[in-house]
């Protein structure tokens, strides 16, 4: 369980009405997940919500939205829509860095801020931190926030944390799962979770032009460091080439961990603005959060993300030269 004393944030919950809810740019799993999840428990209590977030969620994600209602900045969104709120709760991110364009609207209101995040990587946002780095995944920290205010599980919440969970956790297989993770998704399948769905529906739906960009990039699959590294490009070229765009990359970098002996991989993703997209996942002692970090990014040890400034050839050689400082450092 979360050493998290939530007590402040549930006697601010109660004693508020008025709720906006965020989450960072290109929502995961988990962040959209537990935001909606935390929308559903705030509802439960009598309370306005609205949610608005830097951008969209992918196509993937649809099944987990359902009858919310999910803006986003850039879609219309005023300021007064932010200064509506008595209480702004962004999850999944402490970074300013992942909040492009709605950090402008945040800065400007006098609403209660308040952080719920598991991520190592952290700015000042100026807000109350209910934070906790050994947390699997922000869906455990909104589920104990969901008990200390005494709110009931029903299908549409274990799925949506379900969904959080399990993303975040790599389905399980990473060390940063625990037993009380499972005994959290025991309960969300008590609840009506229902795994075998919500992997299919957010795996296995899966188009023909993604297909022929999955084709493409791990075709472009390179190793360095003997093999210790995998990395690959995605150009604009492929996208026209196979009629995709950069949110159907999800997922592909974890392909290039699967190469028996790898420590770390990154996937460069080139953007339409001409900038690149790095999404890092390693094993071990292999730290990327601290490259990313170095970019202006950050995540978890395991997975983490940064944008560089193009082009694609000079933001990957600039990778590779932060992964040649990190591979010295562990050899000595």
């Amino acid at each position: 369980m979360s050493t998290i004393n939530w007590a402040p944030l549930c006697e601010l919950i109660h004693s508020h009405q008025k709720f906006l809810l965020s989450c960072h740019v290109r929502p995961d799993a988990d962040a959209l997940g537990s935001e909606l999840a935390l929308a559903c428990f705030l509802r439960e209590l009598g309370k306005d919500v609205r949610i608005i977030n830097p951008s969209a969620h992918p196509r993937s994600m649809d099944f987990l939205v359902q009858e919310h209602e999910v803006r986003y900045v850039g879609d219309g969104v005023s300021t007064s829509e932010f200064e509506w709120a008595e209480v702004h709760i962004v999850l999944d991110t402490s970074a300013w860095s992942q909040l492009p364009g709605l950090a402008n609207f945040y800065r400007k209101t006098d609403s209660k801020k308040v952080i719920i995040d598991h991520h190592v990587s952290s700015d000042s946002l100026g807000a109350d931190e209910y934070k906790d780095v050994t947390s699997p995944a922000t869906g455990c920290l909104v589920y104990d926030l969901g008990c200390a205010l005494n709110c009931s599980l029903n299908p549409e919440i274990a799925t949506l944390l379900y969904a959080a969970i399990a993303t975040d956790t790599g389905w399980f297989r990473f060390p940063s799962t625990t037993a009380y993770t499972m005994q959290i998704i025991g309960e969300l399948i008590k609840a009506g979770a229902e795994p075998h769905q919500i992997y299919e529906l957010l795996y296995e739906q899966n188009n023909l032009p993604q297909l022929k960009l999955m084709g493409r990039v791990l075709g472009q699959v390179q190793t360095d460091f003997d093999g210790l590294l995998a990395y690959t490009v995605v150009s604009c070229e492929d996208f026209s080439a196979t009629g995709t765009t950069p949110v159907d990359t999800e997922g592909l970098v974890n392909y290039c961990l699967t190469l028996a002996g790898t420590q770390a991989a990154f996937i460069a993703v080139e953007q339409r603005s001409r900038q690149v997209k790095i999404s890092f996942r390693s094993r071990t002692a292999w730290d990327v959060s601290k490259v990313a970090e170095s970019f202006g990014g950050g995540g978890h040890r395991q997975a983490s993300g940064a944008m560089l400034n193009g082009p694609l050839t000079s933001a990957v050689t600039k990778v590779l030269g932060k992964f040649r400082e990190m591979f010295d450092t562990l050899e000595k």
